[in-house]
């Protein structure tokens, strides 16, 4: 990316082309090379056919971009896919606030892959550890064997765990560095390679071999600092008992604290709180082609781990600063799998500008921990429904038939009106298009 960075003001008032242009320019992308990629959803109907089974077509989502973020000291622009309205727009107004105070400060401090090997039968499960353990270096060679190709690239297994489950169950976890690679099919090879040796080292009836999607020692962590006259509105939304913009600083941050607590408190708040950092994630996970469905286990696995379910990131004041932080198991790759055939996943991480899947991890935790600010200033000044609302008004005005310039026109409308219905948007729209053809003042109608 160039020294102009993410901060790109107005970005969201620029015509669809001029978009396109600046992005290119700061991305040092080609124009050529993103209007055919995100051509009709960058995946023709052929190629979707080689991908999954029983292909009809394929299913276009809007590709986005999140500005003004920084991370570790560098900006990124980061691409995003997803169908909510206000997620891009929340995300990147929450990474400006962050970014006046440092930006995100991001790290993944072990980045393995876990492999299962299921065995049953046993006899004597502290004899079967025992073994099991005593032939460590003889499974791990065996697994290195199974993926040569990840050998070659600085990876492969790393150590081996056993833990005893009871009624004669023991598993063992073969811990795996996949690199660059999200790992799924890696880590299945080495658990298929190493499950028939180590059931006869045990003495015990092979059972599944398999990954596990809680990579918990795949883990990312993410925090920042807000200072709190960022969390100011500048605006002032009608509400009912004043409005936001009469709010102290010092009061947003309170609230955001506050709304953190009954996360950590209530696991009905904590699935909600939770949900709004995935709007982050996913939207990245996805625009990158890997496997949100993966990620999405993982994460919620790790938030009840305690036996409780638990918020992934937390609030605090420090002083006048508010502060976040977040942990939560991410696997990604950038390379392999649907990175191979789809082109727009390789334009998302041409414009994200890596090719290293922690990097990837940590941008992808960082819009989670942005998603998450901008929800909870939202919901603890103004409410999340208007802004949310203000947004999804655009759709609505186009289900009612609105196109080009009547779309803005008719989205304000019925959001100031406080209908956003299709109704109202076809009686706007009705209304909008009826002025259009009326005659102006002593012009002689047809």
């Amino acid at each position: 990316m160039d020294n102009r960075g993410s901060r790109i003001p107005g970005f969201y008032k620029l015509p669809l082309r001029e978009r396109r242009r600046v992005v290119c320019d700061r991305a040092g992308v080609h124009p050529e090379v993103l209007e055919r990629a995100v051509a009709g959803g960058g995946l023709d109907a052929l190629m979707a056919d080689k991908v999954v089974e029983n292909v009809l077509g394929t299913y276009g989502m809007p590709f986005g971009i999140a500005l003004n973020v920084r991370i570790n000291g560098k900006d990124r622009l980061v691409p995003m896919v997803v169908e909510e309205p206000s997620v891009v727009a929340a995300a990147s107004n929450a990474a400006r606030m962050v970014r006046a105070g440092g930006g995100f400060t991001a790290e993944v401090p072990e980045s393995l892959m876990i492999g299962q090997v299921q065995l049953t039968g046993i006899r004597s499960s502290e004899q079967a550890t025992a073994e099991l353990e005593r032939h460590k270096g003889e499974l791990l060679s065996l697994a290195g064997r199974a993926v040569p190709g990840l050998l070659g690239r600085g990876g492969g297994p790393r150590d081996i765990e056993v833990r005893d489950l009871g009624h004669g169950m023991v598993v063992l976890h073969v811990l795996v560095d996949c690199k660059d690679a999200m790992g799924a099919n890696l880590v299945n090879a080495i658990a298929e390679a190493v499950g028939p040796v180590a059931a006869r080292i045990a003495h015990a009836t092979l059972g599944l071999r398999i990954l596990s999607n809680l990579c918990d020692r795949r883990r990312v962590h993410v925090s920042c600092r807000v200072h709190a006259r960022d969390l100011a509105f500048g605006r002032a939304p009608s509400q009912p008992g004043g409005s936001v913009e009469a709010l102290e600083p010092h009061e947003i941050a309170d609230g955001i604290v506050a709304a953190s607590r009954f996360a950590e408190l209530d696991p009905y708040r904590a699935a909600t709180h939770n949900k709004g950092i995935m709007n982050g994630v996913d939207a990245v996970v996805i625009a990158t082609g890997n496997d949100f469905r993966a990620v999405e286990a993982g994460a919620h696995a790790y938030a009840a781990r305690t036996g409780e379910y638990r918020p992934l990131a937390v609030w605090r004041r420090d002083g006048e600063d508010l502060v976040g932080e977040l942990t939560m198991p991410l696997s990604l790759g950038t390379v392999g799998g649907t990175l191979r055939v789809h082109p727009v996943a390789q334009l998302a991480l041409t414009i994200l500008g890596t090719n290293n899947a922690d990097e990837l991890s940590m941008t992808a935790a960082s819009l989670g921990l942005a998603s998450n600010l901008a929800a909870l200033r939202a919901l603890a000044t103004e409410g999340i429904q208007r802004g949310h609302m203000s947004l999804h008004a655009r759709s609505v005005a186009v289900a009612a038939g609105a196109v080009g310039d009547e779309v803005e026109s008719v989205a304000a409308t019925i959001a100031a009106r406080g209908s956003i219905l299709v109704a109202e948007a076809a009686r706007v729209l009705l209304e909008l298009r009826t002025a259009a053809h009326e005659p102006s003042p002593g012009q002689p109608s047809t």
